[in-house]
């Protein structure tokens, strides 16, 4: 593969949960360009699964989108050194009110490799027990339960959009739920 080396990489921004820099790159032609870069902690994500068998779904309000949406339990990183299997549980009781007994990392996959790299590791949680929900103050999250083959669906009819989300379900279901 060709040499791309980058000289510099600028903070333009820096915010909450993301921070916004400019990059200058030197392509194999020599040419020297700037590319936008987006930095983010990581976050992990929980694919929970309750005694019946249903996953528990988060419904919320994303400001990104002006409407509510159905995804699995997720959350930034503390840190960039945090274990995600930690933030998984973490978000897990502070989105659901669940925890897990059994945690099993699914998979992991980049967002948007284009631009940011920003990681998430997904966990599939089984042995949920009953905790204690505590959202954040900005958070308003109704808790639902859906059985696999619902959720697909709900995929194919363009009711589920998140990419995370549909990761997950996909993955799941091949792995878990094969007959």
């Amino acid at each position: 593969m060709e040499k791309f080396e980058r000289l510099e990489r600028t903070l333009v921004q820096k915010g909450a949960i993301l921070n916004y820099y400019q990059d200058t790159v030197k392509i194999p032609n020599g040419n020297i360009v700037k590319w936008d870069f987006i930095g983010h902690n990581g976050a992990a994500a929980v694919v929970a699964v309750n005694p019946e068998g249903k996953l528990l779904m988060v419904r919320q309000y994303r400001n990104a989108l002006d409407r509510e949406t159905i995804e699995i339990p997720a959350g930034g990183l503390k840190s960039v050194e945090e274990p995600t299997k930690d933030a998984a549980a973490r978000e897990l009781e502070e989105e659901t009110g669940y925890r897990a007994a059994k945690m099993e990392l699914l998979l992991s996959l980049r967002t948007t490799v284009a631009f940011c790299n920003e990681k998430i590791d997904i966990y599939v949680a089984t042995e949920l027990t009953p905790g204690s929900q505590n959202l954040d103050e900005d958070e308003y999250i109704n808790v639902e339960a859906y059985g696999i083959d619902e959720l697909v669906q709900m995929i194919y009819e363009c009711k589920i959009e998140d990419g995370k989300t549909i990761a997950a379900l996909l993955a799941y279901k091949d792995k878990y739920c094969r007959q």
